[in-house]
């Protein structure tokens, strides 16, 4: 037919005696009769069902599991989801001869690369960090194929077996240590407290033996406030020497006197 439509978000590539002459976007469009044909893309792996649409839109590649080694010499599987657009499509039909395949090989390629120069615990630690290199370092590469690259999300990521048991017994000793080291700091804190408690006692005991002291001493006097502290601590000692109801307490002869109390009282 030499009159056909575009759909919406995809894009026909028409050519002329085997070269590309025009780009026709969604619409109506009309075509030379016989010296004009769409280019078509049956050859990529993902295509529009009647083969020379070209899908302008962005589009997400899957990429199969790659093995890799690390820096420390660890072995690992990686996949990544590679979200990219169309942007060229000359450049991305003429420029390159499979467009999903050799996007697919770059990307993993130069994850092998970044990956082979850090350790393990980098990679598990820096994902972010790692999509972001992956875009700039094929981004040049893509922009020759007509493509821009949204970014590079590394799916999976899967050591070895002995690799996933030394981790798991890595984790399990960081656990361990993180519980003895909450309980020391809260034994820690318990302490803290338990003295920051006592010195407020102590605190306010000085206060009201102060206040006990003062209060004698406007009241009896100097003197008598001193004999009236001796009798005190006299008669607290034998509180204690007599909590023993078994114990026989003998009073001095001069206890009477130090008390100031007379005889037979």
């Amino acid at each position: 037919m030499f009159i056909f439509t575009v759909p919406q978000n995809h894009c026909v590539v028409l050519e002329m005696f085997g070269k590309p002459v025009s780009v026709k976007t969604s619409g109506l469009h009309m075509r030379i009769p016989f010296l004009q044909k769409p280019k078509r893309v049956d050859h990529w792996e993902r295509t529009h069902k009647n083969g020379k649409y070209i899908e302008l839109t962005e589009q997400i590649l899957d990429t199969p599991p790659r093995q890799c080694v690390t820096k420390d010499n660890t072995t690992v599987d990686i996949s990544c989801i590679i979200r990219w657009r169309i942007t060229a499509p000359i450049k991305a039909l003429y420029e390159v001869e499979n467009l999903h395949k050799s996007l697919m090989e770059l990307a993993l390629n130069e994850v092998r690369s970044i990956i082979g120069s850090r350790n393990l615990d980098e990679l598990l630690s820096s994902r972010a960090e790692l999509s972001d290199k992956i875009v700039l370092a094929i981004a040049t590469t893509a922009t020759r194929w007509g493509l821009s690259i949204t970014s590079v999300e590394i799916q999976e990521l899967t050591a070895d077996k002995e690799t996933q048991k030394a981790m798991l017994e890595q984790m399990k000793a960081e656990r361990l240590s993180r519980a003895i080291r909450l309980n020391a700091e809260a034994e820690r804190d318990a302490a803290i407290m338990r003295a920051e408690g006592a010195k407020e006692a102590l605190r306010l005991i000085a206060e009201a033996d102060a206040l006990y002291v003062n209060t004698l001493a406007k009241t009896l006097g100097a003197e008598g406030a001193m004999r009236a502290l001796v009798n005190r601590q006299t008669l607290e000692g034998y509180t204690t020497i007599t909590k023993n109801p078994a114990s026989k307490v003998y009073l001095p002869s001069h206890m009477p006197a130090m008390l100031n109390i007379k005889e037979g009282e």
